[in-house]
């Protein structure tokens, strides 16, 4: 049988539906939750910066965490609300590759963050007096740069490898935004080898740094509980917000797999669609609250900084 296989230059987007007027009320929120994300996530970044006392491995982690909040939520927000308002919900196809791209390697920079902040807690508090040793600014750096060079060159190379060359038979993605995933889904031929990396990527990454970063919790509550009260107090209140931030990311990532992969078509649309926005949108909502807010060092900064004072 011959298999119709065309070089699609557009993509069309059925996860949208016509709401009427209401989507300028759609419009209105999504437009709150970016502002809100990029307020938040700059002024934390802007207190880590400027304040010499939080220029400490922790600090410079989470200043990492805060960029690749507005990288991410930069790659999903404007698009979201440009076709909220539109009445065509079409993307070309060089833009959707592109979304493709900063939206898998915004979680996969997510991921090893979050795990680099985690050893960074478990030299700390279980080698405090090796830390400043083993946690050198030449470390920091390598570090920094791997959290966001892997992720990066691995997602380039698996999109212009695997998914761009593919034929297509269809231009039809089942979501409000582009996901490769579907796209692979497309595919005239046998996928195969996507498959198999893609599976390899997740599994080796995403749960080989959740198992890593849950046996460093393993080993800090191990010391916390062996020490005096005031450490256990100490540590419970430092890391505290890594766990939240991990689990929360992690829900989120694992709801986006299985609806990928099961069907959900018996789940209201409206619910099918906040469901694959979740892992975007609440982690960058989410992580500027946790840390500022559980942080006292942080906190006060950002109030010196917006009510004035001494910083």
């Amino acid at each position: 049988m011959m298999i119709n296989s065309t070089r699609v230059s557009y993509f069309t987007l059925s996860g949208y539906f016509d709401t009427g007027l209401f989507k300028y009320l759609y419009f209105l929120i999504i437009l709150t939750f970016y502002i809100s994300i990029i307020g938040s996530n700059l002024l934390l970044i802007v207190v880590i910066c400027m304040n010499r006392s939080l220029h400490e491995p922790m600090y410079l982690f989470l200043c990492s965490l805060f960029v690749n909040e507005l990288y991410g939520s930069t790659g999903l927000f404007p698009f979201l609300l440009v076709q909220i308002l539109s009445d065509i919900h079409t993307v070309s196809a060089s833009l959707c590759f592109l979304q493709i791209f900063s939206l898998y390697s915004y979680g996969g920079v997510e991921f090893l963050n979050l795990a680099v902040m985690s050893y960074d807690r478990y030299l700390a508090i279980c080698h405090p007096l090796q830390y400043n040793t083993r946690m050198t600014y030449h470390k920091i750096a390598v570090l920094i740069a791997l959290i966001w060079l892997y992720p990066l060159l691995i997602n380039a190379l698996i999109l212009a490898g695997l998914t761009v060359p593919l034929q297509l038979c269809g231009n039809i993605i089942n979501k409000v935004y582009c996901d490769n995933y579907y796209v692979v889904k497309l595919a005239c031929y046998d996928t195969t080898v996507n498959n198999i990396v893609g599976l390899v990527n997740m599994f080796t990454v995403i749960l080989g740094l959740i198992v890593s970063i849950f046996y460093s919790y393993t080993r800090i509550l191990r010391v916390c509980f062996s020490g005096c009260k005031q450490s256990r107090q100490k540590a419970v209140s430092t890391c505290t917000p890594h766990l939240a931030s991990l689990l929360n990311f992690s829900f989120g990532t694992f709801f986006e797999i299985v609806q990928g992969r099961f069907n959900m078509n018996n789940l209201p649309n409206m619910f099918r669609i906040i469901l694959s926005l979740y892992w975007l949108t609440c982690q960058p909502l989410l992580n500027p609250l946790m840390y500022g807010l559980n942080m006292s060092k942080i906190r006060i900064l950002c109030r010196s900084l917006l009510f004035g004072g001494k910083m």
